[in-house]
């Protein structure tokens, strides 16, 4: 975006106070949507750099876009420059097991009073209320929650393959930050808002509960389903490669029985109507497995493609990189990473005026903007020496 059309939240100022995912998302959002989001992290940084295995692409997915202020906020020193920080934000942003705020005279109460415009969002496992003394984690509000039931084969709950509360629920409380600055314009005062994993991972699986409430029968998982459409699975074909094929219309089932030589099944009074072929399954879909199974995926994807019916490959989250799409239409952008490298991640998932958000900071090194916040709000290169040598901040 230029000067002429900026980001729609460039001079939004954010101070996070967050960790793991779904904090650092709802900084990510409004960072690219152009806020300046400041990470407050302890002095030895935060730990999601430092995680292995799934965790090892948090941080540089997570924190692009913000800067990095270090302060050991057990020190009252180190507390009261982040209330010097805070004092300048419009946004405060935390996702620390309850009380921790509090124990730091830094929870929504405190800060509200100093500044009745600030909006404050925590994010947490359970909206206030019987459940939320409990730690939660994504796995654990989807075991709770409905969604691994959903997920898994009848009697084996799955959970979902990504951290799909926290980035959601991250979403929410970056949703609600941008209702409270709309509700401020309007009077002038701020709030707090809340969002949490477990009412997140019931807003997901609300169309299921609500398939119960419309037809008194329960949903069953995933995998065991009565689909809504006939055709509308994962076929295995040629060299056992796999790939997803659908007709979800008359239409589509017509073009489709035509495509692949299939007259007689179009004209089978069975299976005139989707209704009709939802029933026919048991016996209908051995048929066109086995019709299918001497293609080629690339062979299927042709045919699909050309005739407009919808059809994927069942793809590998690596094998994404290459995708000629994403490249071509600039949904990957290069990203630091921890170790310095540089890899390609996804910018979010929608244009304004025909561009995507895109990287303007790369994700932080520990305290790279130590030195640069502490002097805007007061700091003389003395006493931010100080605090270094008492090893209250951290500069680059």
């Amino acid at each position: 975006m230029s000067e002429a059309n900026p980001l729609p939240y460039a001079g939004i100022r954010v101070v996070e106070f967050t960790h793991m995912v779904m904090g650092p998302t709802c900084g990510l959002l409004l960072a690219d949507l152009g806020a300046e989001v400041i990470k407050v992290e302890p002095i030895e940084g935060d730990n999601t750099r430092r995680l292995l295995g799934s965790g090892s692409g948090f941080f540089p997915t997570f924190n692009r876009n913000k800067k990095s202020i270090a302060l050991d906020l057990k020190k009252p020193e180190g507390v009261e420059a982040a209330l010097r920080l805070i004092a300048t934000a419009d946004i405060v942003s935390e996702n620390f097991k309850p009380g921790t705020m509090k124990k730091l005279g830094l929870d929504y109460d405190t800060l509200a009073r100093l500044n009745p415009r600030l909006i404050y969002v925590s994010h947490k496992g359970f909206l206030p209320g019987p459940y939320d003394h409990r730690t939660a984690l994504d796995e654990v509000v989807q075991m709770m929650g409905g969604l691994a039931y959903m997920t898994g084969r009848a009697g084996d709950p799955l959970r979902a393959g990504t951290s799909v509360n926290d980035i959601m629920g991250g979403m929410f409380g970056a949703i609600g930050a941008m209702a409270a600055l709309r509700q401020r314009e309007l009077t002038g005062k701020g709030c707090e808002v809340q969002s949490a994993l477990f009412e997140n991972n019931v807003f997901l699986v609300a169309q299921h509960m609500m398939q119960f409430a419309a037809t008194g029968k329960a949903a069953d998982p995933m995998p065991s389903r009565i689909s809504a459409w006939a055709v509308y699975d994962v076929f295995t074909v040629k060299d056992g490669e796999q790939i997803f094929l659908a007709a979800v219309s008359d239409k589509q089932w017509a073009i489709f029985c035509k495509a692949f030589g299939l007259e007689d099944m179009l004209a089978d009074p069975r299976l005139k109507t989707n209704n009709d072929r939802v029933r026919a399954r048991d016996w209908m879909m051995p048929i066109l497995r086995s019709h299918l199974a001497n293609h080629s995926a690339a062979e299927l994807s042709e045919v699909f493609e050309r005739n407009e019916l919808p059809f994927a490959p069942i793809t590998k989250p690596q094998e994404l990189f290459d995708d000629p799409h994403l490249n071509a239409t600039g949904g990957l952008a290069p990203v630091r990473m921890n170790d310095g490298s540089t890899a390609k991640v996804p910018l979010m998932p929608f244009t304004l005026d025909g561009e995507r958000p895109g990287i303007r900071l790369q994700p932080p090194h520990i305290g790279e903007h130590s030195r640069e916040l502490l002097k805007e709000v007061g700091y003389s290169d003395e006493e931010i020496a100080a605090l270094e040598t008492h090893n209250i901040t951290l500069g680059d």
